[in-house]
Formats: structure tokens, C-alpha cells, sequence
């Protein structure tokens, strides 16, 4: 069921870096990664970077926001909001898209000027997201004691940094675009990967501290990087893996030669939806655990409404076991609304035109049946796939808590999955591209 992976060799680099147009978007690609990481050194003025160092490194959501924000929130710089803005408001125009019939027939029946309109209205939903979290970000540091600066007049203040985190944040939504357009790989995972991998050496150094005067940790740390590897290794099986479909194909005779007659397959991933469950779940559970932490800042008086803010944090707390099954239950509905939304597995729409061109399942007629017998193999291989991606997802946070060493949940299962996942895309990205580049050198010869 699993496809094997087969790693680039240095004939396979060189082919790559000479192929025409492949060059130029790899160099692209990295101008916009430079740029970004430039944008994450650029703090906003006013704020006491040292002291709000201190409040994210005891507060778990800064610390895993500041994570994929490639450490632009800890020194609270114009890209400090990152991609999240951007990437909420995709995944509340693409649920919103299936339950509004003028924006499903912009998805599904009118092509790309559909798709652009519907990423024109993603774009601008983005702005609206990034005010909000501007605000709340802004009134967090109000409440954050010597996060702000003495002396600074607080109006201007505020309405500069809210305009200027606005600001940030779009333009890392326009390098990512520009990145997926015309560069190689999806703009806005990049974007998160490189965020993972600049905040590796912190997490390694922290839990070379923790381990190094205990015995007993350093085995747990021995246990806890095999229970990566192991991960890493079903990561790759996972999201290589494919149900293969039969179709037979009719034969066609035109003059005195016959075409066709040759079985193919249709390939259902076992995980359609790649990283985007994982990315998406997270982007939905973040969104309450950062209000309520604003909230939890307001000094409430006692009584039920501090009572139910206490509750809520306790359900939201990255520490408490309902936040996990909350994570799980949430990949595995993304995982199933993902695989309905991408085009090229419709079971309606492929019985449709294996229908059009005489082709057919065996044992399975054409039309109705092909449709239904389809949606069984897709709704039963989605379903392994989006359980496997959960529990792939909290084994290591659980192992974390098992062994005392959480210094390194910050690369946990989750960014585990979003790093190899996006080093697959990439990967499988440069192969298409040389692929396609050496069918039309063929052709052209």
C-alpha cells in the first residue's frame, strides 16, 4: 500500500539546479524565505523585549505560537501575527464555501476565475482576522506587567503597533502567495517549516540543559528521540501511501491500429489532506486558549463569570487530557473535510467521466454504482488515514510527559509531521517539475 521514498542523489541535485525555470524558482523561493526571516528580526517600538522574553517563556500558548511564528512573537516584531491570520481565513472560507451555495459554485463550477474570487475574499477576510488579533494581542501587553515601555504615549502607541502587526501580517500572506506562484512549494507551510526549524537549536539547547546532571532523563531522552524516529518513519509511510483503484480502459481501433485496452488506476491517498488537518486544528484550538488568556489577564471579580473562564481554560490547556481528544476529534473531522473538498476526489464527478470515456471498475457498472463504490473505498481509507494522523500526533506529546522532558514539545509530533510533510511536498514538487522538463525534452526531440 505504501509507496517507497527514494531520496534525490547528486546526479539528481545537478539535473535539478540545471533544469530550465527550476533554478530561478528555487532561488526565488529563497530570496522570499530571507526576506521573512529579516521581517521576524524587526521588533515594534516601545516594547521591553526582555521583559515579555520572560512572560512567553512561562506562558505554553506564546511559546508554541512563537513556534511557528519562527520566534517573531517572543521579540514581538512586525511579523510577530506570522501566517496564522491568513491560514484561519482560509480554513473559514473553505467551511463557509460548503454551506453557502454561491460560494460552492465559485469552488466547484467555475474553474479558476471561481478560485481566484474566492481567494480575493480570503485575502481580504485576512485583514479583518489581523486587526482582531492585533487588538487582542495589544491588550494582552496592557495587561503583561513592564511589556511596555515607560514614557511612551499609549494611544499612539497602540494604534501604531496594532497597524503595524496588521501590516506584517499581510505581508507575510503576500510572501506566501508569491512563494506558492511562483516559487517552489506551498508559500504558506514553507513559511511555518522554516518557523519550526529556526526554533530547533533553542529547544535542543534547553533540553541538553535539562538532561545533562541527570542520569535517568538522559535515558528518557534516549526513549523519547527513538519515539521521534519511529514517527518520523510512519509520517513518511502515511503520507506516501495510496489506494490503488482498478480501471479498465476500452479498446479503440482507428484505421488498422488498436489504442487503449491498457488497465490503469486511480491512487486515493491515504492521507489527502497532507498537513493542512494538523495546521488547521491547531489554527482553531489556538484561537479560544488566546482569548481566554486575555481574558484570564482582566482581573475578574469572583463569581460565575471567573468560574467559567477558569473552566474554559482548564478544557483549552495544552496540560489537561480534553484538549488532546479535542485535537484528535478535530484532525480527523479536518481530515474528512479536506478529502471532500479537493477536486480530483469527487466520487460523483470520476464515475461521471469514466462513464464519458467508456471506462469502467471491474465487476462495478458504470454511472450510479461506480459513484457509491467509490465513496465506500474513499470514506474507509480517509477514515485509517485520519486516525492514524491523530494518534501519530499525540504519541510523542504523551511520550513527552512520561519521560518529564517537555522542553522538546515544542518539536513534538506536531512539527514533526509539518516538517516531514512539507520536505515530502518539496520533494515530490522538484521531481514533478524534472519530470515534466524531460517529457518535453523528449518531445522536442
Amino acid at each position: 500500500m505504501a509507496q517507497g521514498i527514494k531520496l534525490p542523489t547528486s546526479a539528481d541535485l545537478m539535473s535539478m539546479w540545471n533544469a530550465s525555470g527550476l533554478k530561478s524558482k528555487i532561488i526565488f523561493t529563497l530570496i522570499m524565505i530571507a526576506a521573512f526571516r529579516f521581517g521576524v528580526q524587526l521588533p515594534i517600538y516601545g516594547i521591553n523585549n526582555a521583559a515579555f522574553a520572560n512572560i512567553a517563556s512561562s506562558n505554553n500558548i506564546i511559546g508554541f505560537l512563537d513556534l511557528f511564528s519562527g520566534g517573531a512573537l517572543g521579540k514581538v516584531s512586525i511579523f510577530a501575527l506570522g501566517i496564522g491570520p491568513y491560514i484561519t481565513s482560509s480554513i473559514i472560507i473553505q467551511l463557509v464555501s460548503v454551506v453557502i451555495p454561491s460560494l460552492e459554485k465559485l469552488q466547484k463550477e467555475e474553474g479558476e476565475a471561481g478560485r481566484r474570487k474566492l481567494s480575493q475574499y480570503t485575502r481580504l477576510f485576512t485583514v479583518v482576522l489581523a486587526v482582531f488579533q492585533s487588538v487582542i494581542f495589544m491588550m494582552y501587553l496592557a495587561h503583561a506587567q513592564n511589556a511596555i515601555m515607560p514614557g511612551i504615549n499609549h494611544a499612539m502607541f497602540y494604534v501604531s503597533s496594532i497597524t503595524s502587526l496588521t501590516a506584517g501580517s499581510i505581508l507575510v500572506m503576500w510572501l506566501s502567495e508569491l512563494i506558492t506562484e511562483k516559487g517552489i512549494g506551498n508559500g504558506g507551510s514553507l513559511i511555518i517549516f522554516v518557523g519550526i526549524i529556526s526554533g530547533i537549536p533553542l529547544y535542543s539547547a534547553r533540553t541538553a540543559q535539562l538532561v545533562s546532571q541527570n542520569p535517568a532523563l538522559q535515558w528518557g531522552l534516549f526513549f523519547l528521540i527513538i519515539i521521534f524516529l519511529m514517527t518520523i518513519v510512519l509520517i513518511v509511510i502515511m503520507q506516501e501511501a495510496v489506494r490503488k483503484v482498478i480501471i479498465v480502459n476500452p479498446k479503440r481501433q482507428v484505421g488498422n491500429k488498436v489504442y487503449g485496452g491498457v488497465n490503469t488506476f486511480i491512487p486515493f491517498k491515504l492521507n489527502p489532506g497532507g498537513v493542512m488537518p494538523i495546521i488547521f486544528a491547531i489554527a482553531i484550538l489556538l484561537f479560544p486558549s488566546t482569548v481566554l488568556s486575555l481574558v484570564g489577564q482582566a482581573n475578574l471579580p469572583p463569581g460565575t463569570i471567573q468560574n467559567i473562564v477558569l473552566f474554559m481554560n482548564r478544557i483549552f490547556s495544552s496540560d489537561g487530557i480534553i484538549y488532546y481528544v479535542l485535537y484528535f476529534l478535530m484532525i480527523v473531522a479536518l481530515t474528512f473535510f479536506y478529502a471532500s473538498i479537493i477536486p480530483n476526489m469527487q466520487p460523483k464527478e470520476i464515475a461521471n467521466n469514466l462513464k464519458k470515456y467508456g471506462s469502467s471498475i471491474p465487476g462495478i457498472k458504470p454511472g450510479r454504482p461506480t459513484a457509491e463504490a467509490l465513496d465506500k473505498i474513499l470514506s474507509k481509507t480517509t477514515f485509517i488515514g485520519a486516525i492514524s494522523l491523530g494518534i501519530i500526533a499525540l504519541v510523542p506529546s504523551f511520550v513527552s510527559y512520561a519521560t518529564s522532558i517537555k522542553t522538546l514539545q515544542g518539536i513534538g509530533a506536531t512539527s514533526l509531521i509539518i516538517m516531514v510533510g512539507v520536505a515530502l511536498d518539496l520533494i515530490n514538487q522538484v521531481r514533478t517539475h524534472l519530470l515534466a522538463r524531460n517529457y518535453e525534452s523528449f518531445l522536442k526531440n
